[in-house]
Formats: structure tokens, C-alpha cells, sequence
């Protein structure tokens, strides 16, 4: 009698034993409660996005997607528990900006992150939104630009932490603009929209959902968004790419599996959730979570997971980041 566990051992033999035992292992998937692996505490919108999507799949395909909050060393031990999973597709991990910065910040990863995980599917890109208090008279990004170079040493740059997507889309501006400010790093976004509200800094680069309230309130100016495209939440605001061009620093959600799960597990999978982000109701929510449903195959989702990687490393080596 074949296990599963056992079966999983032939698939590794080699394509000709694989292919049978795979494509029936699929079939049957997911026989039990599949292990959703999110690398932060619950209720954020990254554990909001797996939460709405987990939801759907459990009731498509008939098994619990249940969602194991596993936060810590920046996101890397919820990751490296799931690069250590057996690969059958029953521990999947929640994929995030987080994933590709540390790649590089981190000196010394018990993984490599392109290599050790297997895509499955993106979900949705997120931009962040360069938003300044009342006092900052900026009205645009090019003045904002032209303020910073007027006084050096004097603008603050609030972020929710070292080596957050926060705070590299603030570095690639810096980067790409020569438009040099102080980085003050908080423990949350949440520390730092009060700092920023009482005019401690001036200016943040924070996600759409944390953020957006207080736009709407008028209690913060937006400036730009940090996507290609303007956003359909702020129609008005242009993107920070209509004056600097070429920047993009939008974060990319998606899922994968340990490598070495089986192609047709992850086909599966990735069939099941492309079926949950074209339907209606969780468009719509993805979109006021900040950004549309990215439908397409694991390979597309890979390609966009590697050029992520090499973008934040180029911007992780100019600001001079480390974590050892």
C-alpha cells in the first residue's frame, strides 16, 4: 500500500515515476485542512488579504484554509517554516514586499527566497502613498523635491520600520531623486501616522489601507502614489512616476509553496485562486484593499517575485542596509 507520505518520495524519483502519482495526488487535494502560514500578527492587511481568500477557497474546495499567524525576525520565521514543510501543498505561505527586501537585508538567511519557494499565484499589488503633514508646503512631488534640497538636514521621513517596504519606498525616492531626508524609524505605522500628524516628521511613504483615512480627512496631504497607475481610491492624486520617472514601489501579495510541491498541486491551486479574484464581491474588496486582482499562472507570478527581488536589492545596497 502506497502512503501519501511515500508517494511523495516516489514523485521525486523523476518525471516518469512522478507523473501518475502526482496527477492522482492532485485529484484528491486538498484531502485535509490545508496551513496557511501569515508572517505577521493578525489584522493587518496582509492577514486581511489571506483571511479573504483563505475564506473562499475553504468553501470551494470543501477543506479549511486555516490561517496560522507566525510573525518574528521580520517575516523570516513564518517563511522558513514553510520552506521547511513537507512540500504536498498542505503548508502554503502568505507571500509579501517583506519577502523579497529581506532576501537582501538579511545577511545571514537560512534560505534563498527565489529559490526555496515554488509560486502559486499573485494576489494583488498594494501601492504606498507619499503623504506629508499641514506644515509641509508642498503641493506637489516636484515641489517637494525642490523643498528638500532647500533645506538640508531638516525633513524627516517617517517610516513603520527599518527595512519596511515603508521605509525602502522612501529610500528609492532618495535614490532616484538626489532629494536627501532623515529616516526616523517607528515600531508600526501607527506610531508613526501620530508623529506625523503632530508634525514630529514630514513626510511618509505608507501603505494605501493604513493610510488612506487620513487623506480623506484632510488631517495629511497626499502627494503621489507609488504604483505606475493612479489609484481608483485617489483618483486625484498622481503617481510619484509623472515626476520621477521609472519609480514603482507598489507591494505584491501572492502565495507559494515549499519548492518541490507538485506541479499539479500548485496548478491546482493556482486555478482555485485565479477563480477567487475574478469574482465580483472579492474584486471589489481587493480593490479597497488598494489594489486590482493580478490573475495569471505561477510562472507569471515567479517572474514578478524575482524582479522584485532585484529591484530592492539595488535599493537595499544604496541606502547601505544590513541586518546581521
Amino acid at each position: 500500500m502506497i502512503t501519501r507520505r511515500s508517494a511523495l518520495g516516489l514523485l521525486a524519483a523523476g518525471p516518469l515515476a512522478a507523473s501518475p502519482l502526482s496527477k492522482a495526488f492532485a485529484a484528491d487535494y486538498p484531502a485535509r485542512p490545508v496551513k496557511w502560514v501569515v508572517p505577521y500578527p493578525p489584522g493587518g492587511a496582509t492577514d486581511i488579504i489571506a483571511r479573504l481568500i483563505g475564506q473562499r477557497l475553504s468553501e470551494k474546495l470543501g477543506q479549511q484554509f486555516i490561517i496560522e499567524n507566525k510573525p518574528g525576525a521580520g517575516n523570516n520565521i513564518g517563511t522558513e517554516s514553510v520552506i521547511n514543510a513537507e512540500p504536498d501543498g498542505y503548508t502554503i505561505l502568505l507571500v509579501n514586499p517583506a519577502n523579497y527586501i529581506n532576501a537582501t537585508l538579511y545577511a545571514n538567511l537560512k534560505f534563498n527566497f527565489v529559490r526555496d519557494i515554488a509560486p502559486v499565484a499573485a494576489f494583488n499589488r498594494v501601492p504606498n502613498v507619499m503623504t506629508v503633514n499641514k506644515d509641509v508646503p508642498a503641493k506637489t512631488v516636484a515641489e517637494f523635491i525642490a523643498y528638500v534640497k532647500a533645506n538640508p538636514g531638516k525633513v524627516n521621513m517617517a517610516s513603520s520600520g527599518n527595512g519596511t517596504s515603508v521605509h525602502l519606498s522612501g529610500e528609492l525616492f532618495m535614490a532616484m531623486t538626489g532629494a536627501k531626508m532623515q529616516h526616523v524609524p517607528y515600531r508600526g505605522a501607527a506610531l508613526a501616522i501620530t508623529d506625523m500628524l503632530g508634525g514630529q516628521v514630514q513626510v511618509i511613504f505608507d501603505n494605501m489601507p493604513s493610510i488612506i483615512q487620513h487623506i480623506r480627512s484632510n488631517s495629511l496631504r497626499a502627494l503621489g502614489v507609488t504604483s505606475t497607475e493612479r489609484s481608483p481610491l485617489l483618483p486625484d492624486v498622481q503617481t510619484v512616476a509623472e515626476t520621477v520617472p521609472g519609480y514603482e514601489a507598489s507591494a505584491l501579495f501572492g502565495m507559494g509553496a515549499p519548492k518541490n510541491t507538485p506541479k499539479e498541486v500548485i496548478a491546482k491551486l493556482n486555478g482555485e485562486v485565479n477563480a477567487v479574484l475574478a469574482e465580483p464581491d472579492i474584486k471589489k474588496r481587493l480593490v479597497e484593499l488598494g489594489g486590482e486582482p493580478l490573475i495569471g499562472t505561477p510562472e507569471a507570478f515567479g517572474d514578478m517575485v524575482k524582479a522584485e527581488t532585484d529591484k530592492w536589492k539595488k535599493v537595499v545596497e544604496f541606502a547601505g542596509l544590513k541586518v546581521e
